[in-house]
């Protein structure tokens, strides 16, 4: 930071809101699960609707006509929104509500503020998405797991904040957001890539399959054992390994996404996974990701999953196993796994009857693996392109880190050697 800059709390540069208080949350009624349809259709936001820095008021839930709205929680242009519950990689995310369509209140899982004058709304949502203040307020979250943290008023209302003068907050929030920019350019090219991508497989999926000839089969006659939830474990360093949810990839499972869990080899015994296991997400706050699965391919090592989690073991007389994992994430099974879903506190999730009841069509095993084979070089070859796209949204989200934290060390100008900046930030870590 530099020199001349002041350090004050998060509560003292708020305006009190119509509660009367510096934050204000939402309300989490039962809702119907499909968006509003308009504006003059109340609706709530889902909690994905707060990205980082960015605000999609798609993200909602229509309030049913028989519960009234609280206009007092309606979300505004110029309101900073903060996730304040949730996975701990969804609590604590802020985003500036730059636009938005009227009739759409908050969840009881988020807060509204605002800044006083004197406090740029824009300098505040970057300062809060820097990685100094992000990590300041993951120390603040609190809960028994990874996967249910909250963060309470009383905590992040201490958050430290800097503030320079009007004048230096808005040369920093226009030279941010002018790399910003850039980024979204290239990030916007990327989402073209993967939908191409996904576009080209599953197009070699129906060309290699005649849906119509096919006998469609539950999902629960093709199992050697009962579906499995994982365990709940909260995290130790250094005890027994528990993969991650970002294990599972498109088809397949990386064990290396792994952290520690706060039991032993014995306590996880019952949840290991082994080679031919097919793992899927239990749940999820994005509705294309929950049901999602991977095959588990080679020996992953002594390591168990999660509660997250539910482990299929297929009965390998009956389904062959690349073909279930070329088979799962299609659109076909996708529709019928979205169908099924049910939302708790703005999380998707899919119990394992709902799971057991997913019909695939099941040929003999002679052409389940001539199919698998047939479209194996075009899933191999998307997934090196994924691959590379993948690194390249890393790529992307490291140098958003990096123009904050320069931004905030008072390194940034403006000019081309912001470029040198930046990259040495980013090859530091």
């Amino acid at each position: 930071m530099t020199g001349q800059w002041e350090w004050t709390t998060l509560r003292e540069v708020l305006v009190p809101q119509p509660n009367k208080k510096p934050l204000q949350q939402g309300w989490s009624p039962k809702c119907i699960p499909s968006p509003s349809p308009d504006s003059e259709t109340w609706g709530v936001l889902k909690t994905t609707a707060i990205q980082p820095g960015r605000f999609d008021e798609t993200q909602n839930k229509e309030l049913p006509a028989t519960l009234a709205p609280r206009p007092a929680i309606e979300v505004q242009q110029g309101d900073l929104l903060m996730t304040c519950a949730g996975p701990r990689s969804r609590c604590g995310i802020p985003a500036l509500v730059r636009s938005t369509r009227p009739r759409l209140m908050m969840s009881g899982k988020m807060y509204r503020f605002r800044p006083v004058e004197g406090v740029d709304s824009a300098f505040l949502e970057k300062w809060l998405l820097s990685a100094e203040a992000q990590a300041r307020i993951d120390a603040m979250k609190t809960g028994i797991s990874d996967s249910g943290l909250n963060l309470t008023q009383d905590r992040f209302l201490a958050l430290p904040v800097p503030m320079p003068g009007m004048e230096e907050q808005r040369r920093i929030v226009d030279i941010v957001e002018e790399h910003f920019a850039r980024l979204d350019v290239a990030e916007g090219s990327l989402d073209v890539a993967d939908k191409r991508l996904e576009g080209l497989v599953e197009s070699a999926i129906q060309l290699c399959l005649d849906w119509g000839s096919v006998r469609q089969v539950e999902l629960r006659s093709l199992l050697a054992e009962p579906l499995a939830n994982g365990r709940s474990v909260p995290t130790r360093e250094d005890g027994f390994p528990v993969i991650r949810l970002t294990a599972i990839r498109d088809g397949w499972v990386d064990p290396l996404q792994r952290k520690g869990g706060d039991w032993s080899r014995n306590d996880a015994k019952k949840w290991l996974i082994r080679p031919g296991d097919f793992l899927l997400s239990r749940g999820n706050g994005s509705l294309g990701l929950v049901g999602r699965g991977g095959l588990v391919l080679d020996d992953p090592g002594e390591v168990a999953f999660p509660d997250t989690i539910v482990r299929l073991r297929p009965n390998r007389e009956k389904i062959d196993l690349d073909y279930l994992s070329m088979l799962w994430n299609s659109r076909l099974v996708r529709r019928q796994i979205e169908s099924r879903v049910r939302t708790t506190a703005g999380i998707y999730k899919i119990n394992q009857e709902a799971l057991k009841s997913i019909e695939i069509p099941v040929p003999s095993l002679e052409v389940q693996g001539r199919l698998a084979s047939s479209i194996g070089g075009v899933r191999l070859a998307g997934r090196r392109i994924a691959g590379v796209v993948e690194a390249e949204r890393r790529r992307t989200a490291a140098l958003r880190r990096a123009i904050l934290t320069a931004a905030f060390a008072g390194r940034l100008s403006g000019r081309s050697t912001d470029t040198e900046v930046i990259e040495e930030l980013v090859a530091s870590r």
